[in-house]
Formats: structure tokens, C-alpha cells, sequence
């Protein structure tokens, strides 16, 4: 067996030093906990296809007077859902909290302020993931790992801020719009229409979803798909 030694030029080998070396730099300047879930996760939009499986969440800070009955609709279908929480919907209506919590349904974190997150800092990112889970933590007893940005909205540094704290980033594959009160035939619609496995459907407490959900609860099983939260439909990858 003959061994090759390869002789690299003067000045090379000090460019490949010098980039060895600061790399190394710039590895020590990141924390460790970002190094260990920087890019972690990515966004998500819906899960695997391979099972009749769909996921309902509700983003919620505001419509207190729909809660309880779209609680009822989900308890008569036994039925549990992923409610995302704004913390200061949380910090003033912490009773509600408690029953959409005791009724065993899963809770996510809406950050505190219902912020545009695309437009924040990291700081301001983490600042507001992390003052939602207090508060959630402080009423139910129980940390949040699901993180839904209010509107939709992130940027890379809403990434990196729920990377840093070991949160899956939530979004959603079809969007009821119910908030804009479009009619209980069209939710119903949107969500029949666009069914199908791993599917993750966007709802908010409003009237009209309320009437809406026990035709599409009913059609849904009657296809044959099991409705659930995002942690069992994540924990099915």
C-alpha cells in the first residue's frame, strides 16, 4: 500500500487555516442551546398522508361567549382539539382557560400580545413565547410546546426564538377565515372540500363555526377520519 503526502503552498494552507479558525470563533460565539436547535424544526402545515387523520385547532383571545358551546359540540363527539392561547387573553379570563383545559383538550401558545411576529426582534420573539407559557404553565399546571404566530406571521428569528425553546412552530393547511364571518355553508365547505389525511383545519369561537361544526364533524366521520389534536397527529410522524 503506498502512501500519498500532499504538500499545500504557504499561503493556502494559512487561508485554510484561518477559515478553521473562525469558524471555531463563531461556534463559541452562538449559545449551546442554539447550536443544539438552531433549524430544529420547520414550520408546519399538516402531517403525513398515510393515515385518515386531521387535526382541529382554535386560536383563541376573544370570542368568550363561543367558547363554551363549541366546548359542547366537541364533548358530544367526543372529540379533543389544539386551542392555541393568547396570554393576555389567558392573564383576564383564566375560569375559560381552565375549562377548555379540564375538558382535556391540548393548549398551545398564541404568545402573549397577539403581535405581528414577523416584525419583531429575536428578543422580542422569545419574550413573547415565553410570557404566554408562564402564564398558560401558572393556570393549567402544564408547559406549552406548540407555539401558533398570531395572523400567520413569522420570520427567521420567530424560528430561531422557537427553536431556542424546543417549540414546533404551528400553521395550518386549510383556513375557515371564519373570523370574517363568511357564512356557516362556506366553513363548512372549506373544510369538506379540502379534507384529507393529515390535514391541519384553523378555526376561531365565532357563531357561525359553532352551527358549522356538527355537519363537518359528522361528514368528516362518516369518511372514515379520526378528528384530533396537532400533538397526536405529530406524534404519528
Amino acid at each position: 500500500m503506498k502512501f500519498y503526502i500532499f504538500k499545500l503552498p504557504r499561503k493556502t494552507f494559512g487561508i485554510i487555516s484561518l477559515f478553521i479558525l473562525t469558524l471555531a470563533w463563531t461556534l463559541l460565539k452562538i449559545p449551546s442551546s442554539d447550536i443544539q436547535t438552531l433549524g430544529k424544526y420547520e414550520p408546519i402545515y399538516e402531517g403525513r398522508n398515510n393515515k385518515k387523520i386531521i387535526a382541529f385547532t382554535c386560536n383563541i383571545a376573544w370570542g368568550n361567549e363561543y367558547i363554551p358551546p363549541l366546548l359542547e359540540v366537541f364533548s358530544d363527539n367526543d372529540i379533543k382539539a389544539t386551542f392555541f392561547i393568547e396570554g393576555r387573553w389567558a392573564e383576564n379570563y383564566p375560569d375559560l382557560l381552565r375549562l377548555i383545559h379540564n375538558k382535556g383538550h391540548e393548549i398551545g401558545n398564541h404568545g402573549y400580545s397577539h403581535a405581528h411576529h414577523k416584525q419583531l426582534s429575536y428578543e422580542e420573539n422569545l419574550n413573547e413565547i415565553k410570557k404566554a407559557e408562564s402564564i398558560i404553565q401558572e393556570i393549567t399546571g402544564k408547559k406549552t410546546t406548540l407555539f401558533a404566530p398570531p395572523y400567520g406571521e413569522f420570520s427567521d428569528l420567530t424560528e430561531k426564538a422557537a427553536n431556542a425553546m424546543n417549540y414546533h412552530m404551528i400553521m395550518w393547511t386549510i383556513d375557515t377565515i371564519d373570523w370574517k364571518k363568511p357564512g356557516v355553508d362556506y366553513i363548512i365547505n372549506k373544510v369538506l372540500d379540502n379534507a384529507g389525511n393529515g390535514k391541519i383545519v384553523l378555526m376561531h369561537p365565532t357563531e357561525e363555526t359553532v352551527r358549522a361544526m356538527p355537519t363537518i364533524i359528522e361528514n368528516l366521520h362518516q369518511q372514515g377520519f379520526k378528528i384530533t389534536t396537532v400533538g397526536e397527529l405529530l406524534s404519528e410522524e
